[in-house]
């Protein structure tokens, strides 16, 4: 079993990733409110001596749970290299070209060595040879530009940048209809 369960706040919005194991128990413990999604697991547990029947959980793909809805601001989500190569699409955003995952670098924009912040506003994917040329200059300092500009995903984008290699049809069609108007996901 290695399917993620995708589990929403009550009201809706994504929180996170689930292995089987946490979503059966938020099942067992009443705390699943609703379900999206077709049931992707189903679990036999043992046999009641009351009644003789064997229990059974269904276990859908997408859940929502009971507790603290996320109405707030909530922070962005944290920044890793996967998340950002993913957003920018495998592209280098200075030269254009294509690269797998391991030939990608993390570019900041504005430089941290002149006050630039490690922030998804001031980074893009870079291949190492532009990323090498731009050093710790100033974008227009050298004449080099940006061929698309950096965005903070959403939560739902988020989630499917960091899960995008096992993400089920149901999911991600829920996950994209709240995606930003700025996404690449699109």
């Amino acid at each position: 079993m290695t399917e993620r369960i995708l589990r929403l706040d009550k009201a809706g919005a994504p929180v996170e990733w689930l292995d089987w194991q946490v979503a059966a128990t938020l099942y067992a413990r009443g705390l699943v409110t609703w379900t999206l999604g077709e049931e992707i697991y189903r679990l036999h547990g043992g046999t009641s001596r009351t009644t003789g029947a064997r229990s059974l959980l269904s276990l859908h793909s997408i859940i929502a749970c009971d507790g603290i809805t996320h109405s707030y601001k909530r922070p962005p989500p944290p920044l890793t290299n996967r998340a950002l190569f993913r957003r920018d699409k495998h592209l280098c955003l200075y030269c254009g070209k294509s690269f797998a995952e391991n030939a990608l670098t993390r570019d900041h924009i504005v430089p941290t060595s002149r006050g630039g912040k490690d922030r998804w506003l001031n980074v893009v994917s870079a291949c190492r040879r532009c990323n090498q040329r731009k050093g710790s200059h100033r974008l227009d300092e050298i004449g080099m530009e940006l061929l698309a500009l950096p965005y903070v995903p959403n939560m739902a984008e988020y989630l499917a940048l960091i899960n995008s290699h096992r993400i089920r049809g149901d999911q991600m069609a829920f996950l994209r209809s709240q995606f930003g108007k700025e996404s690449r996901l699109l």
